[in-house]
């Protein structure tokens, strides 16, 4: 077996031997034909059409650096750090997805890559996705509460945790968090000021407006509980006493809008996290960017420590609606990061 000394050795003779001919990028996954085809053929970037110059190989000993396309990347992580002990070096590896859906698995696949000194990277495409507008909130602003609305509960928790993130001096963890679903849903004291802002960006509001065109305020006009047959809250509680709400509002809307209140702010801060028509699907390659760069930079450009929280939100939701919808405290959930800008 390398010892740790051994192995950073072989890897830095590797790189250099590498940094003479194209970079090999492992693929790995269910979704890996429509990531890689973006490594092959290349995609639109900034109005220009952008060449990765990068091999796409199927293994990944002797790869420079691994993608896994797939929505629980701990069932290839286990597979790509025995390729890494073989060559005797670590690479970038990048996950589009969920680290895993155990926090405590999570947590080791970060600590891994700690201890092998190789970048690690994952989430899912919503955070570098365009925004409409394109806010971003100012680093270290005071963040009074904030709510989500969104489909599907990865994507919206980590939209929603790429905003949060900016607050105060950085990422300070989750203290509780509780999951309710249906009526109770309409009856919880989330802010209906935030709910109407979130759902005004939406580009997809169902019902009355499928029918006949016509505008509609789905918060005021009562329509939310007639279009929405299963909802879904998430209440987060983070340490240093943000409240954030995530509504599932499958039937009302089909995109991920949020909103928060921003202290000094003259009003709500709103957007929506765009996602465009199936097949080109662009924000696909918006994180096939974020991929190239930590590929080509060795530097991850968003902490994975993101997703890794996004994890354990999920893990003890889950485990809320299991036992009768408790609110359940969260010590675990200390994971504290900054974002960057």
């Amino acid at each position: 077996m390398l010892t740790r000394r051994q192995f950073i050795q072989t890897a830095a003779a590797a790189t250099a031997s590498a940094q003479t001919r194209p970079k090999r990028v492992a693929i790995l996954g269910g979704e890996s034909d429509i990531l890689a085809e973006r490594f092959r053929t290349g995609y639109a970037l900034d109005g220009a059409w952008h060449m990765p110059g990068m091999q796409v190989v199927d293994t990944v000993p002797g790869a420079d650096a691994v993608l896994i396309a797939d929505d629980r990347g701990d069932q290839f992580f286990d597979q790509c750090v025995q390729a890494f002990a073989q060559d005797g070096r670590g690479v970038p590896a990048f996950i589009a997805g969920g680290l895993s859906a155990s926090f405590e698995k999570a947590k080791a696949m970060v600590d891994t890559s700690r201890r092998l000194r190789f970048p690690l990277l994952a989430g899912s495409a919503l955070p570098v996705t365009f925004r409409l507008p394109p806010i971003e909130l100012p680093l270290g602003c005071h963040m009074e509460e904030a709510l989500m609305v969104g489909l599907r509960d990865f994507d919206a928790f980590e939209a929603l945790q790429c905003m949060v993130e900016r607050r105060g001096r950085g990422e300070t963890g989750v203290r509780a968090v509780q999951c309710i679903e249906g009526d109770a849903v309409w009856k919880a004291g989330y802010s209906q000021e935030l709910l109407t802002a979130a759902l005004s960006r939406s580009d997809t509001p169902l019902g009355l407006t499928v029918t006949d065109g016509r505008t509609q305020d789905l918060v005021a006009s009562g329509q939310l509980p007639k279009l929405v047959e299963h909802p879904a809250a998430y209440f987060i509680e983070y340490r240093d006493g943000l409240k954030a709400t995530v509504l599932l509002l499958n039937g009302a809307i089909q995109d991920f809008n949020f909103a928060a209140r921003i202290k000094g702010a003259r009003e709500i801060q709103s957007t929506q996290f765009l996602l465009t028509p199936q097949p080109n699907a662009t924000y696909h390659t918006c994180l096939i960017h974020k991929a190239e760069q930590m590929f080509t930079t060795g530097i991850a450009p968003n902490p994975v420590e993101r997703t890794l929280l996004v994890a354990g939100m999920l893990e003890s939701c889950l485990k809320s609606k299991l036992q009768n919808h408790a609110r359940l405290e969260t010590p675990h959930l200390s994971v504290t990061y900054r974002a960057r800008s």
